[in-house]
């Protein structure tokens, strides 16, 4: 049965130019959660899904996966929410809820994932995005999105930055300083800095040209930044990382970077690249698409735990094809 009309920002081809659309939420059930859209973030893997450079689209397609919105409605069984509660929604909407990764909250790696839109709920609809001026979602993958955390802040939060804090988590109670390098300063590499930062690691940036240094040493508070071309740099860095977090979102070559790490050292690659990577085994041989609902949840808060403020621009939704030309720019 079909809810509430509502209007979205859909892309009906892949030349990814989006326009207003009318269509019907799902109906409200026990355990959903009916809120109004008050902020969504504009992610670069939207702009691969919008192309079918990732992930095949079915049209047409609502787009946005860092949602942010106030509580207008509840199913009869939902306890944790009240009407006019601020919520976020990331890129998941649903899973099997059975398996051991569901029970284990780390269902962002159940096989029955559904993501928050490109997907198909189990009834057979289609999940639309965060494009819109309302969405239902299933309580499980709603959070609570603190009082004393601006809006437009939180947004980003709900994708980019739990990419960043899911892996490096492990890490946040370490007895030793690590020794980091962020390889890519966009979305997900300034979050990585700021986390990598405030967990105590000694954290460079690797970059492919030298325009993002003072950005990187200045305003995010980097150890060192080095430029991938530049041999002797590269060299004086081998064998000396504990970790690397890739999130590059273009094709690069994998084999300059292995060398920089420590025997046991990690490359943890979350840079959804639309093109396949090539590393070779000798170098292994020789040497996160998103987190849970649970370390989403654990990432907002850590983020008023510790004032941060993400790098953000707040435009309008008629703005957005205006935005995507201008992502693409960059």
């Amino acid at each position: 049965m079909e809810g509430k009309r509502v209007i979205g920002w859909l892309a009906r081809d892949p030349s990814g130019h989006l326009s207003p659309f009318s269509f019907s939420l799902r109906k409200v059930e026990p355990e959903d959660v009916l809120f109004k859209v008050l902020y969504c973030g504009m992610d670069h893997t939207d702009l691969h899904q919008i192309r079918s450079e990732i992930h095949p689209p079915t049209y047409p397609l609502v787009l946005g996966h860092e949602v942010v919105g106030e509580v207008m409605e509840l199913g009869s069984k939902v306890k944790k929410f009240k009407v006019g509660d601020i919520v976020g929604v990331g890129g998941l909407v649903g899973s099997c809820g059975e398996c051991f990764c569901c029970i284990s909250n780390m269902e962002n790696y159940c096989n029955g994932r559904i993501p928050t839109y490109n997907g198909i709920y189990k009834d057979g609809s289609p999940t639309q995005g965060g494009y819109s001026s309302a969405m239902v979602v299933h309580q499980k993958f709603v959070i609570k999105i603190p009082t004393n955390l601006a809006l437009e802040q939180s947004a980003p939060l709900l994708c980019a930055s739990v990419t960043a804090y899911s892996p490096l988590k492990q890490f946040r109670n370490s007895c030793k300083v690590m020794r980091a390098r962020i390889l890519g300063l966009g979305g997900v590499g300034h979050f990585g800095v700021l986390i990598a930062k405030a967990m105590g690691h000694h954290v460079t940036v690797i970059s492919s040209s030298d325009k993002k240094r003072l950005e990187a040493l200045e305003h995010w508070g980097t150890d060192d930044y080095v430029v991938s071309s530049n041999v002797a740099e590269m060299e004086r860095a081998s064998n000396s990382l504990d970790y690397i977090l890739d999130t590059v979102l273009v094709f690069h070559p994998l084999n300059s970077y292995i060398p920089l790490l420590k025997i046991d050292g990690k490359l943890i690659l979350v840079g959804a690249a639309s093109k396949p990577l090539q590393v070779d085994p000798l170098e292994l041989i020789l040497g996160s698409f998103i987190g849970s609902v649970k370390e989403t949840q654990e990432v907002v808060d850590f983020w008023v735990e510790k004032g941060f403020k993400s790098m953000i621009e707040v435009v309008k939704m008629d703005y957005v094809n205006k935005a995507f030309e201008r992502m693409e720019r960059k």
